[in-house]
C-alpha cells in the first residue's frame, strides 16, 4: 500500500503570524492562498499545510499519487484501494470516499489515540 506524500496539515489561529515562523524556520511556500487563509510549506522533504478556521485540530495528511515534491507518481495506490484494505483491516473510516467512483477523493479516520488522518487524492 502506497500512501503517497505526507505533511501535517495545522489548524493555526493566525495564517500570517504561523507562516512567518515556518518561513524563519527555512519553510518556503509552494501554494495555497493567504488571502483564502491557507498556505502550503515546505523545506527539503517535510511539507506542512497551514490552515486558519477550517478545522480543529492537527491533521495527519497523505496524498495518494504525490511525492513529497507534489509531482505525480506512477504506480501509485488509489485512495478508494486503501481504503478497501484499511476497512478490511478492521479500521474504520469516519468519512468514507464512494468506492464506485475514480479520480480526486479523500477520506478519514482516526487512530486509536484520536489523531485524525486525512487521505487526499488530488488525481
Amino acid at each position: 500500500m502506497k500512501l503517497g506524500a505526507f505533511s501535517i496539515s495545522l489548524a493555526v489561529k493566525d495564517i500570517l503570524v504561523s507562516k512567518a515562523f515556518y518561513e524563519a524556520l527555512g519553510f518556503e511556500s509552494i501554494g495555497g492562498d493567504v488571502a483564502e487563509k491557507w498556505c502550503i510549506l515546505r523545506n527539503d522533504q517535510h511539507v506542512i499545510g497551514l490552515f486558519e478556521g477550517m478545522f480543529e485540530k492537527n491533521i495527519l495528511t497523505f496524498n495518494p499519487g504525490w511525492n513529497q515534491s507534489t509531482e505525480e507518481v506512477n504506480p501509485f495506490t488509489d485512495v478508494r484501494e486503501i481504503q478497501k484494505m484499511l476497512i478490511e483491516k478492521g479500521i474504520t473510516p469516519i468519512q468514507t470516499v464512494d468506492p464506485n467512483t475514480t479520480g480526486p477523493g479523500y477520506f478519514t479516520l482516526q487512530d486509536p489515540d484520536g489523531n485524525d488522518i486525512l487521505f487526499d487524492q488530488h488525481r
